[in-house]
Parts: structure tokens; sequence; C-alpha cells
């Protein structure tokens, strides 16, 4: 088996939600996943294309991939298009002409758009009425830390901006940015020569349907982390989905600034996001469940009113956003479990052939060249003490950004909240505090 994708880039990255003008992510025709597009940063719509150039439909896509054992799918973010396929080895050729005919030749019927414009209602719906918060807090949580700009512009579209886009509209984003130095074509389980002279079979002289790429208004801003606070008041007390009530609760994140991806203190924040750890407070214990890190300790384990606290980190290729703080020195003992836990599970992750390409593809696209598996290692054993103490008390120095959604009557300020992560204790006025 080889598995091949592209990648739509936005400066060295792909489409995504972070383009104020258009942003947009195709997938593979014929297969059940959305398109995602917007202008001035919002998603307004999503689609299923089920034909191009060279496929006049999904049956024939399917068929195609089904002589080759093959399965394809599409994953988009906020910065990254992904087009991918896993199929036989003898079926390189066909797959990759595939591959080259979804991203440069889509048809984009009207049929299509108007069958999509259906389904993106029916997802921003489920998307209100499901019972995890965790997709709308991560949106807010970016409004918040850039507040109207790049990674902080939404990703969901108005349900009335749904009608919008239109063929001629998704032409002019993919003249711009789907060109040859915003993609990469990688491979996992094929020879390096092989592929490449699939590409350039398949890739090189390949005319895209909108024409000549212009790439002239591709948008280069730079992420600014502002801080900040977004609220949501919502009635969370109906979003069981069966007869046993789900707890009323109140959700909130908090965000501090960390750093890009390219930048060396990214491999202490990735420990420093370890050592946090935490979860929910059903989770079950076992090896690499981060039982001993600071959340699961420090939160979960002393407030029983605790159901969940967890530590996320999103980094892109111009900023950073830790969704937890730090607030003093760790222990070495501690910090050896978060690096070897880190190592443990990037070592696990690397297991996965489509884990292994789409790191191939992300690290070319945004450095060049790729580090391997025993080099991260290296960087991670190599990450102190003084390291964990030095980037946290640089993203400290950040404004927080709050992102909250529920009952938010017991909320405190944001002027409280900023104040409580500059104090040395850590802790909110006693007029919020449970025992006063």
């Amino acid at each position: 088996m080889f598995r091949a994708f592209g990648i739509a880039a936005y400066r060295k990255y792909s489409s995504g939600s972070r383009y104020p003008n258009i942003s947009l992510s195709a997938p593979l025709p014929g297969i059940p996943k959305p398109v995602f597009a917007s202008v001035d940063g919002q998603e307004k719509y999503e689609t299923r294309i089920t034909s191009t150039a060279q496929y006049g439909s999904k049956d024939e896509i399917l068929l195609t991939l089904e002589k080759h054992g093959g399965i394809c799918d599409c994953q988009t973010s906020r910065d990254t298009t992904i087009y991918a396929v896993s199929a036989e080895v003898k079926g390189l050729d066909t797959v990759v002409s595939l591959l080259s005919d979804a991203v440069l030749q889509p048809r984009l019927l009207d049929e299509e758009i108007e069958m999509t414009r259906m389904a993106v209602r029916f997802e921003l719906e489920d998307l209100n009425m499901r019972p995890d918060p965790e997709p709308l807090l991560t949106e807010m949580i970016h409004a918040a830390a850039y507040r109207g700009n790049t990674v902080g512009l939404p990703r969901f579209c108005p349900a009335d901006t749904v009608d919008t886009i239109d063929k001629k509209v998704l032409h002019s984003y993919l003249s711009n940015y789907y060109c040859p130095e915003r993609m990469v074509l990688a491979g996992v389980g094929i020879e390096h020569e092989q592929l490449v002279e699939c590409a350039r079979k398949y890739l090189l002289d390949a005319k895209p349907v909108w024409g000549a790429s212009a790439g002239a208004n591709v948008d280069l801003s730079v992420a600014q982390y502002t801080g900040g606070i977004v609220k949501m008041e919502k009635d969370m007390s109906d979003v069981s989905l069966g007869p046993t009530p789900i707890p009323e609760l109140t959700h909130i994140m908090i965000g501090l600034e960390s750093c890009s991806f390219l930048e060396d203190d990214f491999i202490p924040f990735a420990v420093l996001n370890m050592m946090m750890g935490g979860g929910g407070s059903f989770s079950a214990g076992g090896p690499g469940k981060g039982m001993f890190t600071r959340l699961y300790l420090n939160v979960l384990n002393r407030h029983h009113w605790m159901y969940n606290a967890t530590a996320y980190h999103h980094s892109y290729e111009d900023s950073g956003l830790l969704c937890i703080h730090a607030s003093a020195d760790p222990r070495q003992m501690e910090l050896e479990r978060a690096k070897t836990q880190l190592k443990s599970m990037l070592m696990m992750n690397l297991e996965s052939r489509p884990v292994i390409f789409e790191d191939v593809g992300r690290q070319v696209l945004s450095t060049g060249k790729r580090k391997l598996p025993h080099e991260l290692c290296d960087l991670i054993s190599n990450v102190t003490a003084s390291d964990i103490k030095r980037v946290s008390t640089k993203m400290l120095r950040s404004k927080p950004a709050v992102a909250a959604l529920g009952d938010l009557t017991e909320l405190p300020s944001y002027e409280h909240i900023q104040a409580a992560l500059s104090s040395k204790d850590g802790r909110l006025p006693r007029m919020y505090r449970l025992f006063r």
C-alpha cells in the first residue's frame, strides 16, 4: 500500500479560514467530505464535488479506486488542505492522475453547489445542537486570541451567507492559492523516483480548469495576537441525546500566546502541554493516560465539581496558542515523565502511515525538509526545567484569551481573570471562590 496527497498552501501553507478574502478546501470528488469555503474569513459553504473533467460522476471515481483497493479522504484545517488516497502500489499512476484531476479539474456544477448549500445548513444546525462544546469553544478562543485577523477568523459560516458563493468566486480563489509553489505531493511506501515521475507526468503540465494561476491576491498577513474575551450565553440544559440527562455545565477556556512551530521553543511548549495534561473526570487510568499530570493532580483530583480540565496547544507557522497556564517551577520527576510521555506519543503516532505522510507534507511545506523521529526525540530529551520556566514566563506576559459558553452568570470579569493569571498564587478574588 502507499498513500499520496497534495496540499494547497497559504504562504508555504494551505488554504484555510485564516484568509480574510476567500478560503477554500475541496475534497476529492465523490467522497463524503465537505468543501469549506469562506469570504471575509467566514466559511460560507460546504460542497461534495461529484465530478471532474476526467470522471463524470462519483461512481466512476469510486470504481476506479476499488480496482486498486483504494480509499480517499480530505482534511482541512485553518491553514492546510490535504487530499489523500491509500491504494495498492500498482495503482500509483491511476491514483496520482485522480489526485491531479480532483485538485485541478473540478467541474463545480450548479446542481452540486446547490446540494452543498443544503448540506451546510444542516451542518450548521447540527453544530449548535451537539452536546460536545469543543468545536465552538475552539472557534471562540481563536476569535478572542486573534481578534479579526488570520487564524482568529471564523471557520463556520453564518447561515444567511451560504448562498453568496458561486463558481466564479471559487475559481478566483483556486487561481490564487492552488498553484505549484503552494503544493506538495508526498507518498509513504513508494519509491521516491516513482512518485517524482508521476508528478512530472500528471502535475507538471496539467492545465487548471480556472486557467493560469495568478497568485496576485495572495494574503500574506501575519497572525497578530491580541488577547480578549468572547462570551456566548447558551442554554446547556437540554443537550442530552437520550433519556439520561447530561449535567448542565458552563465551559470556559483560557489561552495564552505560545510560539509558532518554526521556533526553537516549540519543543519546550510541547513538553509543557504534556506536563499540564488533563482530561475528563471519568477518564479511565492506565499507561499514557496522564493521570499524574498537573491538571489531574491539582484540579480534577482536588475539586469534585470539575468535570473536565485539559490543556491544548494550537501551533501555526507564525504564532501559537496554549489553552492553559502554568504558574510554578516544574519538578524534575514530572518533567522527565512529561518528556517520556511526549516521545511515546510521537513514536506511537508515527506507526500510522497516514500520520507519516501528513507529517512529511507539513514539514516540507513549512521548512523545506523533514526532521526524522530520532531528531525530534533528541530535541525533546534536551528540554530542561529552565526551558519550561522560560517559555511559561514568556507566555504569562501576554494578555489572556478567554472563551465562555453556557450560563455565564457567575463568570469572573476579564480583568479579574487577567489579574489572577498574573498573581503568584493564581487565585481569583474571594468573591468568586466556592468556599469563602
